[in-house]
């Protein structure tokens, strides 16, 4: 074909399922205009040429002449993104033989069939790299030569040739620095925008800057959670801009002799400005550089003042550009941190679902997966996971699988072909691969998606409706609250008697909501030592916006925050805890995707300004549960109904645990099926081992198991405290009008019961059972309740003296 059907397009990144496949995508009108079909070959020009197939591009690239190529191609071609290059329809043969090369000493057995299988069907060209995924580590290899010359396609025919000697690149090819492209890295999009735009712009189009009439941008700070992938950025900003990388990690530069150390730093510039555009990655910097006011020794803080003159100092830098790592960004020394030195800082955060889900699918490119294996649950299951902790996951997954298959084959020989072809990671190597696998950016708080489930919690419908609405509709429906222009409640306060299933509500909505659980134990955060408690709280609520959206779960929070100055002679440290948790709250630095929850059973011994709108502003009444909540939580612990024998009836038992709490139900249970097993141990003492195993099946609880349970367990609340705690409660949900009513209807209550014992008429007894049932329901109707309380003043006919009263 004729040059003239060149046609210049553009270069963008592949989308991160298309990397490693030997594919372009070329939008719709440009492959028209060519007259190509999708699996036709392309050849591509740019400073090298390499041929392709071409697929049709994304819709969002119809109308542009963009073409679409992983970081294998591009390097294949010599360009980067954004440049320019030209595309011409080809014609490819079929290739008899291709001899492959390894770039570095490797012994690969099997690995003709295996890269067979990987290049059937590609097109090929001698010079070409290959970048292939072994489980999870990434080898390049090199095309040495292709029978017959030219473009040609591997078929199954194709004979594959590997040798072990590392294929030597022609003079005049820049060997990659690293083998890290751009598609290798996952949900750092905006922030590899960022890094783009400050690195690659400056050292490819300098001409830019001079017309503009500025300073190129002198150097980025990348800081953030380790395994995050600060340095995986920089090495493949350095990988696909062709600059010359140098790096420089902090304690090699230092040395005991005087001035050394200073004379290192100044090599390592030196020989990045001679070898221009060039890169210097300094990994930990806050190990060579930190604050200089803070530092003991003499050597430090000149290392610092070196690398301050070099980065801004009288001679210009060229085109060097200096990017730092640190996961401590504010030990750093502050000099740095100015315009000029390091213009930019970007957080490399820890990524959310959609990141999580595409790191995964690049840590599985190489894997054979098997069919029920769904990377999107596992995105949605790992929070709190950086990519460092997925790319360990996926490997432990690949090891798991590689157990299973040890057994079959004998070290000392060649492993078979079919065994290897059977090797597939299934869900159930994901599963274990994530009981060994801890969030690392996470370790020093504990942070855990608990695996208590709505229906795991019996009854209280309606506590569990405004969790939902305060904690779950924020992090499901955020487009609603930003179309409503509201912010949804900053914290909930979950308060009632004890054992009525507070921090199981907590665990639910965590689950539920899909969030990181970070509980936080009042006591552990006390310390003797001043400034450190309160250094406790700011950790807690840093990592809590780092891994959001999170909860953090406040357990007995009356511990931590009581009532300031109501404790004489105490230490100021509960007090200083409690004004930085306030201003942690609502201070300057925003909450996002942040739900502080807190529990208490005496939510009076709280601080009040904890309590106000826009802190703890949702206030939740746990109540002791009804007949039909008892009902639930004995349903929730009695699943497997086949371990019940036919004499147990639930509702009796609902009606005998009057005034226990779910924590006491549970107790319950777990007495009689302690009974139940008790008895079968003794009926078996004599057996063998194996009647013993298959007599478990036939172990039943039984009525007699819950009368001799009932006998052991009582029940927490008796009436008076039950009303004693709902009468709690009042003070904290309802206003000063609400709070009269009530009174005055207990008020009125213990009246009419102290007339004359016995003289009262039944029609009396019943309106005060009904008005008793009204001030003690769990949704109040205070027009009904103001009624009823009229009604019962008319009908005691001698009113006592209101002294003495209870209320």
């Amino acid at each position: 074909m004729a040059n003239t059907d060149y046609i210049e397009v553009t270069i963008k990144e592949a989308a991160h399922e298309d990397a490693g496949r030997g594919i372009a995508r070329l939008s719709i009108d440009t492959m028209k205009a060519l007259d190509l079909v999708s699996g036709d070959v392309i050849e591509i020009e740019g400073r090298q040429k390499a041929a392709t197939l071409i697929w049709p591009g994304f819709p969002q690239d119809t109308g542009k002449a963009v073409l679409r190529i992983d970081g294998s191609t591009r390097s294949n071609v010599g360009a980067g993104i954004d440049d320019k290059v030209r595309i011409k329809k080809t014609e490819a043969g079929y290739a008899k033989k291709v001899t492959i090369q390894p770039t570095q000493p490797i012994r690969l057995v099997g690995g003709e069939q295996y890269l067979g299988r990987i290049l059937r069907g590609r097109p090929v060209t001698e010079g070409q790299h290959i970048r292939v995924s072994i489980l999870g580590n990434p080898l390049t290899f090199a095309i040495a030569r292709v029978v017959p010359k030219g473009i040609a396609i591997v078929t199954d025919s194709t004979e594959i040739e590997l040798k072990e000697t590392p294929y030597e690149p022609e003079k005049g090819r820049r060997e990659a620095v690293t083998d890290v492209h751009y598609e290798d890295i996952g949900g750092l999009d905006r922030e590899l925008q960022l890094v783009r735009e400050m690195i690659e712009l400056p050292l490819r189009h300098p001409e830019l800057f001079e017309r503009l009439g500025i300073e190129p941008p002198k150097g980025v700070l990348l800081y953030g959670p380790p395994g995050t992938g600060k340095t995986l950025i920089a090495k493949a900003v350095a990988n696909e801009v062709d600059a010359h990388f140098v790096t420089l990690s902090g304690p090699e530069i230092m040395s005991k002799y005087y001035g050394e150390s200073e004379e290192r730093l100044r090599e390592v510039f030196e020989e990045a400005q001679e070898n221009a555009p060039s890169i210097i990655f300094i990994d930990e910097i806050d190990s060579i550089a930190p604050k200089r006011e803070e530092v003991k020794g003499e050597v430090e803080r000149r290392v610092v003042a070196q690398l301050l003159a070099l980065m801004d100092g009288l001679k210009t830098r060229g085109q060097v550009v200096v990017i730092a790592a640190t996961n401590l960004p504010d030990i750093i020394d502050p000099a740095l941190r100015r315009g000029g030195r390091f213009d930019r800082e970007i957080e490399i955060g820890i990524p959310d679902t959609k990141g999580r889900q595409q790191i995964f699918q690049i840590h599985t490119r190489g894997m054979p997966l098997a069919e029920d294996v769904n990377l999107d649950d596992y995105a949605r299951s790992t929070h709190g996971f950086v990519g460092a902790d997925i790319a360990l996951l996926a490997k432990e997954a690949a090891m798991h699988a590689l157990r299973r298959i040890i057994p079959h084959i004998k070290i000392e020989e060649e492993i078979p072909t079919e065994i290897i072809d059977q090797l597939r990671v299934t869900n159930e190597d994901f599963l274990e691969a994530h009981k060994h696998v801890e969030p690392s950016a996470m370790r020093e708080v504990l942070v855990e998606i608990p695996d208590v489930k709505w229906e795991d919690v019996g009854g209280l419908e309606d506590v569990k409706a405004e969790l939902a609405e305060a904690v779950e509709w924020p992090l499901k429906y955020p487009e609603i609250f930003d179309a409503l222009e509201t912010e949804p409640p900053r914290g909930i306060l979950l308060f009632g008697p004890p054992g009525t299933g507070k921090t199981l509500l907590a665990k639910a909505v965590a689950n539920e909501s899909e969030s990181n659980f970070i509980s936080v134990k009042g006591p552990e955060l006390l310390s003797k030592w001043v400034g450190e408690s309160e250094r406790g709280v700011r950790q807690v609520f840093r990592k809590a916006r780092q891994a959001a959206p999170s909860i953090i779960f406040f357990d007995e929070i009356d511990a931590l925050m009581p009532k300031r100055g109501a404790y004489i002679g105490s230490s100021h440290v509960t007090e200083s805890v409690v004004s930085q948790i306030l201003t942690e709250l609502d201070g300057l630095e925003e909450l996002n995707n942040v739900v502080v929850l807190g529990a208490t059973n005496r939510p009076d011994m709280l601080d009040e300004a904890l309590l106000r709108p826009g802190r703890l502003d949702r206030m939740i009444y746990v109540p002791p549960p009804d007949r039909e909540g008892r009902k639930k939580i004995f349903e929730v612990y009695l699943r497997n109904r086949e371990i019940l024998a036919n004499d147990v009836d639930i509702d009796e038992l609902v009606e005998r645990t009057e005034g226990y709490v779910g924590a006491d139900i549970e107790a319950l249970v777990r007495e009689a099926k302690i009974s139940a097993m008790r008895e079968f141990i003794a009926m078996t003492a004599k057996k063998s081992e194996e009647e013993r195993r298959q007599a478990v099946g036939n172990v039943m609880i039984t009525k007699k198991h819950f009368e001799d349970a009932l006998s052991r367990v009582r029940g927490t609340l008796d009436l008076d405290r039950l009303e004693e705690a709902e009468r709690h409660s009042w003070q904290v949900l309802y206003n000063q009008e609400q709070r009269s009513t009530l009174e005055d209807a207990v008020s009125t209550i213990n009246r009419a019961r102290m007339r004359e014992t016995g003289k009262i008429e039944q029609e009396v007894k019943d309106l005060i059972q009904t008005l008793k049932d009204a001030v003690y329901q769990r949704k109040k109707d205070f027009g009904e309740i103001r009624r009823l309380t009229k009604e019962l003043k008319t009908r005691i006919e001698r009113p006592l003296p209101q002294t003495g009263m209870a209320f």
